[in-house]
């Protein structure tokens, strides 16, 4: 039977008794219904699995006790980055948690030309509290025990600018200059830099050009920004990753 898997922001050794957070204590015991003395799994993204059992739960909190660890090896060889430009609401959600569950290791969200959602001050610390919260999710479900990293929202010249100099930085074009099928394996990190509604603009594809990307051809068909990227990344996994 598959245990439920927690994500728990704090150290987690063998033997220790773990007060858990009240979302996640909450989810156990409201939701999953589990009773003291059940069997769950809690993970904290350093690579481990850490067995525990529910020691209280009450209201006071949920405690548990760490009674094992695991190694946890299912990151993909292939190490890749998605550069999304922003999309609305539940289209962003939806590319960072399938972004997650097929493997990629970071995701740098970027303010476009043509990206329609105005984030700024408190409202994009809450909305970047949140696309990590989604991300964390992912892992949980998909067995993942190292978080991919969420680099803060900023313009895309900045972004492109703080990116791995030595990556193959690539971004979806029907009339690229390399084809999925020739592509040659990628000796480092693969970015995959993808537009927001509306694509990228003129002076986006100057931007990324000036930043050593080039264009990918992926099919004959336009696709959205909530499908250019995962189709990208998948067609990846299966040739050069774990797919």
């Amino acid at each position: 039977m598959r245990l439920t898997r927690v994500y728990v922001d704090q150290p987690l050794l063998p033997g220790a008794r773990v007060v858990l957070p009240e979302n996640a204590g909450a989810h156990l015991v409201r939701v999953l219904r589990l009773r003291e003395g059940e069997a769950c799994v809690l993970f904290n993204g350093d690579g481990r699995d850490c067995d525990a059992r529910l020691l209280a739960a009450n209201k006071r909190g949920v405690e548990a006790e760490i009674v094992g660890e695991r190694i946890v090896d299912n990151e993909s060889p292939l190490r890749m980055v998605l550069l999304q430009g922003i999309a609305r609401g539940e289209k962003m959600d939806l590319i960072l948690q399938k972004a997650t569950e097929l493997g990629v290791q970071a995701i740098a969200p970027v303010f476009a030309d043509r990206t329609e959602v105005r984030l700024d001050g408190d409202r994009l610390q809450k909305r970047m509290d949140h696309w990590r919260s989604v991300v964390v999710a992912a892992c949980e479900q998909s067995g993942r025990a190292r978080i991919p990293d969420v680099s803060p929202a900023r313009a895309l010249a900045e972004a492109a600018a703080a990116l791995d100099a030595d990556a193959l930085k690539l971004t979806l074009d029907p009339q690229g200059e390399h084809r999925f099928e020739t592509l040659a394996r990628p000796p480092g990190t693969v970015v995959i830099g993808i537009g927001p509604e509306g694509g990228w603009s003129e002076k986006d594809r100057v931007v990324l050009q000036q930043h050593g990307f080039s264009g990918l051809r992926l099919g004959p068909r336009v696709l959205r920004t909530e499908t250019a990227g995962l189709a990208a990344i998948a067609a990846m996994q299966a040739r050069f990753g774990d797919l």
